[in-house]
C-alpha cells in the first residue's frame, strides 16, 4: 500500500509515484486502470492536470481536472467552515452575598441571555470586610443560581473560594 501524501494537499502531474493508477476523466467517467504516464497524457492533451484523489486505493485513483480551480474550491470549502464555527467565550457576572432581588432578576437575565448565545458564565460572588465570617450566605446565593440556571445549563466548576471571592462557571447544556 502507498504512503499517503508527505506535503500538504494531493500529488499532482508528475509527482504521482505508482506505475498503474485508476483514472476518471474530466466528466466524471471511469476510464479504468491504465499506466500513470499515459493518464498523464491524456490529461495534458486536454490541457487539465493529473490529481491523485485517492492514494491509497489499490491502484490509486487519479482524476483529470484543473488543480488552480480545485485548490480554490479548497480554500473556499475550509473558509466556510470557519466562519460556522462559533467562538465560545466566558462572560461574567458578579453577585454579592447580600444581593437585592431586584439586582438578582437582573443579573439572572443576563445569565439566561449568555447562555442562550452559547456562551459560558463565570459566576462570581465577592465578600468584603466582615462577609467573610458568613460565607454559607454565599454559598446560599449560588446554589439559588445553579438551581434556577439547571434546566438551560451545566455545572461546568462547582463553587470554590479564591481568596476573598466564591467562583462558579456554568456552561450551555
Amino acid at each position: 500500500m502507498a504512503a499517503p501524501p508527505t506535503r500538504d494537499g494531493p500529488r499532482v502531474n508528475e509527482e504521482i509515484r505508482s506505475a498503474q493508477v485508476r483514472l476518471i476523466d474530466e466528466d466524471g467517467e471511469m476510464q479504468g486502470v491504465m499506466s500513470a504516464r499515459e493518464a498523464m497524457n491524456r490529461a495534458f492533451a486536454v490541457g487539465l492536470d493529473l490529481l491523485e484523489i485517492s492514494p491509497n486505493a489499490d491502484p490509486p485513483v487519479v482524476k483529470i481536472l484543473d488543480f488552480g480551480k480545485f485548490k480554490y474550491e479548497q480554500q473556499k470549502k475550509k473558509n466556510e467552515a470557519r466562519k460556522k464555527q462559533k467562538v465560545i467565550e466566558i462572560k461574567e457576572v458578579k453577585v454579592r452575598p447580600n444581593i437585592d432581588e431586584n439586582d438578582y432578576q437582573v443579573k439572572m437575565r443576563a445569565m439566561k441571555s449568555f447562555i442562550e448565545e452559547g456562551d459560558k458564565v463565570k459566576v462570581t460572588l465577592r465578600f468584603r470586610g466582615r462577609e467573610m465570617a458568613h460565607q454559607e450566605i454565599g454559598a446560599k446565593v449560588l446554589e439559588r443560581i445553579r438551581q434556577e440556571m439547571d434546566p438551560l445549563t451545566k455545572v461546568e466548576q462547582f463553587p470554590r473560594m479564591e481568596n476573598r471571592q466564591m467562583i462558579m462557571v456554568l456552561s450551555p447544556r
